[in-house]
């Protein structure tokens, strides 16, 4: 047995030992200063315990409300799983602050509220983060954060951080600006995001605003706030952005020779919401192409088709190109079928006949109401037309025209009506007798 396990079952140092732990808690734990703390930090986590019903009460209201921003419902869930160590941990630095005004002392308080705090912002982190790699350095950094104001060195590692910089002239860039710019770039973005989505729910709700005004709007406020919240990040970095406006000048004449495809599409996206020409829902055909609008993106336009291809469709194509609206001003569209029978047929009971079994199509409207015309004589049949009024075209014009030409077969076929297939009729003329035996005769070297 080692000499360390022999002095384990001494009594002796075990004596020694519960002396170092009593005169440890005497002189630490059992001080005026501690218990304060203790009994600061025990009644800051009792007004959380009764905050958080009415907490949790509250975010279910707001998550209730914003149930159609998936970002916000994310939020509102996990500050409900953690309202209890939020509110706890909000309560404590209340508890800090009056210290530091009394003077007196905060060190415990400080300790526990900087892991606690850490821990939070690693739970809300966690739902965005999906990315391990990315979740464990996040709390890498939260750890370190917190060791390093618990051991007071807070200040020290963000003067380091900001020594290490780069000037260029007026403008100076250190690596503390940068972490914050990037922390501060990310806030700003997502609350963007978000405050975009709610304006977009707004526009959506509201029935005097055009569909086309609703994408133009929101496109143009989702630019807005992008931009001022990069704008605000690249000014809390210290970067002056007028000395910026030469460069930004010929990058963007650059840009306008390279890009110049993607500007152009940019520009007739808003062109198209402008006009009106087009809008989501629309039924359009654009040379082989037909399906209605699903989307209008600042770039293309989302076309999906009756087989459930989606097509982007660049935005100049549709300036530049003939496009058919099937819906610009009304959803009414005539179709024409067109029906032959044969010779043998009455075409009045045969017209009678189309137009009844069109009238019994549900999606056939009978106001205009159907007709059949007589087009011409062909060389096998007789050529009729049907035509027809949908106003439905989003929900296919092929499967209703089947739908109509299945029960013309059944109408057709109750009254013996035949439809004929091309035919010829081939006509053999007698030949003269002196003509067809020359024709017999043989030939020289046969």
């Amino acid at each position: 047995m080692g000499q360390g396990m022999e002095q384990w079952l001494e009594p002796q140092w075990w004596q020694q030992l519960y002396q170092l732990a009593m005169q440890w808690w005497v002189q630490t734990v059992m001080v005026p200063a501690t218990l304060i703390q203790l009994v600061l930090m025990v009644i800051s986590f009792l007004v959380a315990r009764r905050l958080e019903p009415t907490v949790n009460q509250f975010l279910a209201r707001l998550k209730q409300r914003g149930r159609h921003l998936p970002a916000f419902q994310t939020l509102m869930t996990a500050l409900m799983a953690i309202s209890l160590p939020l509110i706890w941990v909000i309560m404590q630095w209340l508890a800090i602050t009056v210290a530091e005004q009394m003077l007196w002392s905060h060190s415990l308080m400080t300790t526990i509220s900087s892991l606690l705090a850490a821990w939070v912002v690693i739970r809300l982190a966690s739902h965005w983060l999906d990315n391990p790699v990315w979740s464990r350095l996040f709390a890498l950094v939260a750890w370190s954060i917190a060791a390093l104001n618990i051991l007071a060195l807070l200040p020290q590692a963000k003067a380091l951080l900001d020594g290490v910089a780069l000037s260029a002239g007026d403008i100076r860039v250190s690596a503390l600006t940068v972490i914050q710019g990037f922390i501060v770039m990310g806030l700003l973005l997502w609350l963007a995001i978000s405050l975009t989505g709610v304006i977009e729910k707004q526009l959506r709700s509201s029935a005097s605003i055009s569909p086309a005004a609703r994408v133009l709007i929101s496109k143009f406020v989702r630019i807005a706030l992008i931009s001022a919240a990069i704008i605000f990040s690249l000014d809390n970095l210290g970067i002056d952005l007028t000395a910026l406006a030469v460069f930004s000048g010929a990058l963007a004449v650059g840009l306008g020779f390279g890009l110049q495809k993607i500007f152009s599409n940019l520009v007739s996206g808003v062109i198209l919401l402008l006009d009106k020409s087009i809008k989501p829902g629309d039924v359009i055909a654009l040379g082989a192409t037909y399906g209605w609008i699903n989307h209008l993106g600042a770039r293309y336009v989302s076309v999906v088709t009756r087989d459930g291809v989606e097509h982007l469709i660049p935005n100049e194509e549709l300036i530049t190109q003939r496009v058919e609206n099937w819906t610009h001003t009304d959803n009414f569209i005539r179709l024409k079928i067109p029906v032959s029978v044969s010779y043998q047929t009455d075409p009045r009971q045969a017209m009678r006949l189309c137009v009844e079994a069109a009238q019994m199509v549900p999606r056939v409207l009978l106001d205009p109401e159907p007709t059949c015309q007589l087009r011409g004589f062909g060389d096998s049949a007789l050529n009729l037309e049907l035509r027809l009024w949908m106003e439905d075209p989003e929900n296919g014009r092929g499967n209703l025209i089947s739908e109509v030409l299945l029960n013309v077969w059944d109408r057709f076929k109750e009254h013996g009506i035949e439809i004929p297939y091309p035919q010829q009729d081939l006509h053999l003329r007698s030949m003269p007798t002196g003509l067809a035996e020359v024709s017999l005769l043989p030939t020289s070297g046969s």
